[in-house]
């Protein structure tokens, strides 16, 4: 009894020191993670580059209500922010693949969970 009521103890002073780094948004992980991939399009493109690689017709054929220069912009910014990387082959026409970077297959486990809440959302908002 006295191990569970000491490790509750533990766990809420853990809570509360992650709470209290959010107090600073400078230094806050969670602004950091919101401004990096935050917005409309990022997680989506994430989320397409998911273990495999993409050339940037196949990115845009994909995200369909995207254009092409929001597609441009927000890959530039992500591969500016190493989430992904940009192999250029000198072809004509050129020939641009996108890759997700280690760093951001580590946020795969957080796309699958916004994923299937997402498929919530939709079943509670259908009815």
């Amino acid at each position: 009894m006295a191990d569970s009521k000491a490790l509750r103890a533990k766990n809420n002073l853990k809570k509360e020191s992650a709470m209290t780094e959010c107090t600073d948004m400078h230094s806050c992980p969670v602004a950091t993670a919101i401004d990096v991939i935050g917005g409309k399009w990022k997680v989506i493109i994430l989320y397409q580059l998911r273990g495999k690689t993409l050339r940037f017709g196949e990115l845009k054929r994909s995200i369909p209500r995207i254009s092409q220069k929001m597609l441009t912009h927000q890959l530039r910014e992500l591969e500016t922010d190493k989430l992904i990387t940009r192999q250029v082959y000198a072809e004509v026409p050129p020939k641009v693949e996108y890759t997700s970077t280690d760093l951001a297959e580590k946020l795969n486990p957080a796309l699958d969970l916004l994923c299937e809440w997402g498929g919530e959302y939709q079943k509670v908002h259908q009815a």
